[in-house]
């Protein structure tokens, strides 16, 4: 089991292709002046129980994961699209989005790590993180335990580069 996820006290861990990497708390969350509080109220559509509604509080994700300084390669907008969020709970529920998705050069989703919900604190189990555009909640990650940031093709080594054209279609006949 991961430490950082399961230790006595819940904890977020950013981490990544990050300068800063932190370790925080939703005490940490809450008490910084650096992350203004946000308020949402969402309906996410459950396959079991129906719409379910909630009210969530708790700084924007952008702001959380911009303080960690991300390692984008340069000033340009268009290297920050190349970068994902890998949002991981402490029960292996995991959630992908794009810095773009969040970025307000771009999407500016609202997507917050919310240290409350309902007006209950969520400094026992942790943060949550909240997608409020979405119509499921499949994205809304109880118990958040990490936040890593990664280049999109890091690990695959496509860093961009043009292949070609492909050659064969998806049922075996040459494309056109």
């Amino acid at each position: 089991m991961d430490p950082l996820i399961s230790s006595p006290r819940a904890a977020v861990a950013l981490t990544g292709e990050v300068a800063r990497p932190a370790l925080l708390t939703v005490d940490d969350l809450v008490d910084s002046a650096a992350w203004p509080v946000h308020h949402a109220e969402v309906t996410f559509l459950c396959s079991t129980s129906g719409a379910r509604r909630h009210r969530f509080s708790g700084p924007a994700l952008h702001d959380v994961v911009l303080s960690a300084a991300p390692a984008f390669p340069s000033g340009r907008r268009k290297d920050r699209t190349r970068f994902l969020l890998v949002v991981a709970g402490a029960d292996g529920h995991v959630a992908v989005l794009s810095w773009a998705e969040i970025d307000p050069d771009f999407a500016g989703s609202a997507v917050l790590l919310a240290t409350h919900a309902d007006g209950s604190s969520l400094a026992g189990p942790g943060p949550q993180l909240v997608v409020p555009g979405d119509r499921y909640g499949a994205r809304c990650v109880s118990r958040v335990g990490r936040v890593g940031v990664h280049r999109a093709g890091a690990d695959t080594g496509d860093q961009g580069e043009r292949r070609g054209p492909a050659t064969t279609s998806p049922i075996g006949r040459r494309a056109s």
